[in-house]
């Protein structure tokens, strides 16, 4: 089986991620996308948001294995073959890690610790009234394998957590609003859910409540959030997605004292694991069994 790996790696990183697939699957060739690759033979595309056009001119590809979660980027490939299945990875140690970036978020927003923060910078010794869990109120927005995950999570740790996903229907959330004293965005990105952490959104929450956008920074509105911050309508952002890769340095985000700030790091993908999920796809593919994860291109995930 003749497998191309290609995406936005950095040298030491395709080494590291042909290592680990070659060893899930050594009885595969395996190119990388530098290499002079047989295109007519390749069945197989392992991608991490390859350059557009990169896919093009595959005669036999069968599938496009995606090593990331989101596939957003991959699909505005205009190039993107039609008809070729796409999978996306769904890997449960992405899933875990997500939902405890979730707790953390949740918890250091619940116990004061981003004050706590601002004050030692301050050499200011105030602290501050204690609730218990069960007395604050988060809604995550996505309900998918990591917004589930996220949710259950908070649940198992005594907070008052919703859930909510488009399946939904949009009456049903402003009574979720209404009720977040902390706000978790795990939407997948969509024309529909671009720019939904927007000021009307942002309206429909209790004064002083808590957004945590760990999903895509195409969700957020940027100006609408430093608009609520100012006016206290919103209290505090996690973000750890942005519309701009890295952050840009005169960036507002980063000197604001009411947001934190992430380098996209809310759950990174485990090679050791993710090499082994993708792999089985692959087996699948060779041995004609259904695959797993597939997207469907007109929802976009």
């Amino acid at each position: 089986m003749q497998l191309l790996l290609t995406g936005s790696f950095s040298a030491q990183e395709r080494g590291e991620w042909r290592g680990h697939l070659q060893a899930a699957l050594p009885g595969a060739r395996w190119w990388l996308d530098d290499e002079a690759f047989p295109a007519a033979e390749i069945e197989a595309a392992v991608v991490a948001n390859p350059a557009p056009g990169r896919l093009q001119g595959l005669p036999r590809l069968r599938l496009i294995q995606s090593l990331w979660a989101g596939v957003d980027r991959l699909l505005r490939d205009d190039t993107l073959p039609a008809g070729v299945p796409i999978a996306r990875m769904v890997d449960p140690a992405m899933n875990e890690t997500m939902a405890e970036t979730a707790l953390w978020a949740v918890l250091s927003l619940h116990r004061g610790f981003f004050d706590y923060a601002r004050q030692q910078a301050e050499r200011r010794w105030q602290p501050h009234p204690l609730r218990r869990a069960g007395e604050v109120r988060v809604t995550v927005l996505g309900l998918g394998e990591m917004g589930g995950a996220a949710l259950r999570l908070l649940r198992q740790h005594g907070y008052d957590a919703a859930g909510w996903r488009r399946s939904d229907g949009e009456a049903a959330l402003p009574p979720l609003l209404a009720r977040s004293g902390v706000l978790i965005n795990l939407l997948p990105l969509t024309p529909q859910t671009t720019g939904v952490l927007n000021a009307a959104l942002f309206s429909q929450l209790p004064p002083g409540a808590a957004i945590v956008n760990l999903a895509r920074g195409a969700h957020l509105v940027e100006a609408d959030l430093l608009a609520a911050l100012d006016s206290g309508q919103i209290g505090h952002a996690v973000l750890d997605v942005f519309a701009t890769e890295p952050l840009p340095d005169g960036h507002a985000f980063w000197a604001h004292p009411r947001i934190t700030v992430l380098p996209h790091v809310a759950a990174q993908t485990d090679a050791r694991s993710a090499a082994a999920i993708a792999v089985r796809n692959l087996v699948a593919l060779q041995q004609g069994q259904p695959l797993s994860n597939l997207v469907d291109r007109q929802r976009g995930y």
